[in-house]
């Protein structure tokens, strides 16, 4: 399925965001505005930033899959 169909299911949730240059970016899917895909990554410590990437950049958009284990760590 094209990434520009995936948009409505993914806003909101994890995604990892491969571009046609090879590199890639991982945050929160807020959305599309005109031709932006707009995604908040982490910066550092607790500090955000709200990304603007040109449609025409990207080459696939992907949700984070489930985590497996259930078991709590300690």
């Amino acid at each position: 399925m094209p990434w520009q169909q995936k948009i409505r299911y993914l806003t909101g949730q994890p995604v990892g965001i491969s571009f046609t240059n090879g590199q890639g970016a991982t945050g929160v899917l807020c959305g599309v505005s005109g031709s932006k895909v707009l995604v908040i990554e982490y910066l550092y410590q607790a500090q955000f930033a709200l990304k603007q990437y040109d449609a025409f950049m990207i080459q696939d958009i992907n949700g984070f899959p489930p985590c497996h284990n259930q078991q709590p760590l300690y």
